[in-house]
């Protein structure tokens, strides 16, 4: 049976309603956009929603789906993957891996985050796909799953070909959903490291995405060019508790290009700021665990809420509507059994996921028996 419990919250905001800004940040970009990456809000948009190449930003559905493989144990960082004669002789920027050459997951990962290369990402989609073309097939899947509309990947390098393309608002959910996984800035927040150290071959590694040397807070994420996207990048920087996704499209200057990110990223960190609802796994409710290992269940917050405001906007009372079903044993520790709903009166502001703070496994027979036991001779003592 759902549940459902409404309360007014403590904390007073506001949400701006997406628009797009009235001045032009990025006059050399042909489309951008400007995220509140927790929340999802647009800030700023430029044809958000043209289908255009997108060069190597393509990389970080890449990249998104190589995180889940390691994460689902399938993969792990310390296995050493041989290189094809296909992935070595790939072109375009690369870390010039030979065929039959063997390097570690996390360094083809590094390869792929910092220089953005070709060659270590067609041998992470063939380990991980058998193929390159069941690895695009894994790309368009979870593009499916993420409701992109303007998305189409022929390849997963992001080189020019007929029919690749997507749009600055479909990459900036690929982004958001990569930010997800936290691991990914161990990578791409490094300016400079080395591939091959313990060999005559050292190769030294400098980050495309300059930004993260440059620009206070920035610690990701891609950067690419080809000659029909022209100069592109996707940069995240967090500041006093906000994070902001900026992607920039068909620049024709990679100077310009980086100049405009920077614009696009101060006009959000200048107008706006977010107020924290929740912290991450903040309790939320209890509930009753009929025949379980435990008599109650903390449900939990599965990821920070917060609001996104302009900073000299007037404030707002939300409440909040938390709900959930019925809950079936075993229950692991993180499974999502809930939703807590921000409204605005009955303007749904945003959805969130709770989840279970524990795992809970059902009592076996023999449990359950002693407790009837208990009860019967309890009760027996009392009559």
């Amino acid at each position: 049976m759902k549940k459902v419990v409404i309360f007014l919250m403590a904390i007073v905001l506001i949400v701006p309603t997406v628009t797009q800004a009235e001045e032009n940040v990025v006059p050399g970009a042909r489309n951008a956009i400007l995220v509140e990456a927790n929340t999802g809000q647009v800030i700023y948009e430029k044809g958000m929603h043209d289908r255009v190449a997108v060069a190597s930003l393509t990389k970080m559905m890449s990249q998104l789906i190589i995180l889940e493989h390691i994460e689902n144990g399938s993969l792990t960082w310390d296995e050493q993957v041989k290189a094809s004669a296909n992935a070595a002789g790939y072109g375009g920027t690369q870390i010039y891996l030979q065929p039959g050459e063997v390097m570690s997951v996390r360094d083809l990962m590094k390869g792929i985050s910092m220089a953005s290369a070709n060659d270590a990402t067609v041998v992470l989609a063939e380990r991980i796909a058998g193929t390159e073309e069941n690895f695009v097939k894994l790309m368009m899947e979870k593009a499916q799953k993420l409701g992109l509309q303007n998305t189409n990947f022929v390849n997963p390098t992001g080189l020019d070909e007929e029919n690749h393309y997507s749009s600055a608002y479909d990459l900036s959910i690929i982004a958001r959903e990569l930010m997800k996984h936290e691991q990914i800035f161990e990578f791409t927040s490094l300016y400079e490291d080395y591939l091959r150290v313990d060999t005559p071959n050292k190769f030294w590694l400098v980050n495309t995405n300059k930004l993260v040397r440059f620009y206070e807070g920035a610690d990701g994420l891609k950067t690419g060019f080809t000659d029909n996207a022209m100069y592109c990048m996707a940069v995240t920087a967090k500041r006093s508790g906000m994070r902001l996704l900026a992607i920039v499209l068909g620049e024709e200057i990679s100077k310009v290009r980086n100049q405009e990110t920077m614009a696009l990223l101060d006009y959000g960190f200048n107008l706006y700021t977010v107020d924290i609802l929740k912290e991450k796994e903040t309790i939320v409710d209890k509930v009753e665990i009929e025949r379980g290992n435990v008599d109650f269940l903390e449900i939990v917050t599965k990821d920070e809420i917060s609001v996104l405001r302009k900073k000299d906007e007037a404030s707002k009372k939300y409440t909040e509507e938390v709900e959930f079903g019925e809950i079936t044993l075993p229950l692991k520790k993180g499974t999502v059994i809930g939703k807590l709903k921000i409204m605005d009166s009955n303007n749904l502001i945003g959805e969130y996921d709770l989840i279970a703070n524990q795992d809970v496994k059902k009592k076996s027979f023999f449990s359950l028996l002693l407790e009837n036991l208990k009860d019967i001779v309890v009760g027996s003592l009392v009559f």
